[in-house]
């Protein structure tokens, strides 16, 4: 099944999307299926994952006409050059998640799968302005610290150190009739 539960994120996640996409709304999660969809859909949302398709090599997503909302918890940082997929997503509303570049430790690798390795972990200036340069306006973030049960100095630092950046942005309607507008050469 799947991994450790992170309980503390899902929850700060879960409270941030009913502020700003209160349910029953339809959600676009860019990723595949996983706990924190199971937790949406109990919370009265309608969800649609993606396929685990590489949006390196396929950045075009096609989101049904009924969404109300684009999310894409922890899988920015995943992508070799993510602002492809942030430019070309179809929808007036995102909200993501990322981790955190932290000096005390370096970028997540897991060894033994090379698709759960972090390409970027973001200082949040660099992510907002990846988000600006796609044609997002950032209209709410937040910080999240993600302390850890282990004895040692990092999950110490963990304690006081934000980890995670959440932010909720939009497209003005006319950007989004622009984009459309190139989308379609008219």
């Amino acid at each position: 099944m799947y991994n450790k539960i992170p309980v503390n994120r899902y929850n700060k996640t879960l409270k941030m999307l009913n502020k700003v996409c209160p349910s029953p709304s339809v959600i676009f999660d860019l990723g595949v299926r996983n706990p924190f969809s199971d937790i949406m859909e109990k919370n009265h949302y309608k969800v649609y994952n993606t396929s685990g398709q590489d949006f390196d090599t396929n950045p075009k997503v096609d989101i049904p006409n009924d969404v109300d909302l684009v999310t894409g918890f922890e899988i920015i940082e995943h992508l070799v050059s993510p602002y492809t997929l942030l430019k070309n997503i179809n929808a007036k509303k995102i909200f993501l998640t990322v981790p955190l570049k932290l000096w005390f430790a370096n970028a997540y690798r897991n060894k033994d799968d090379e698709r759960d390795r972090h390409y970027h972990e973001f200082e949040a200036w660099q992510f907002d302005w990846l988000l600006e340069k796609s044609g997002w306006k950032i209209i709410k973030k937040e910080f999240w610290k993600s302390p850890t049960n282990k004895i040692g100095f990092r999950p110490f630092l963990r304690l006081f150190t934000n980890r995670y950046y959440a932010v909720y942005a939009e497209r003005t309607e006319e950007d989004f009739d622009n984009y459309y507008k190139g989308v379609l050469n008219l």
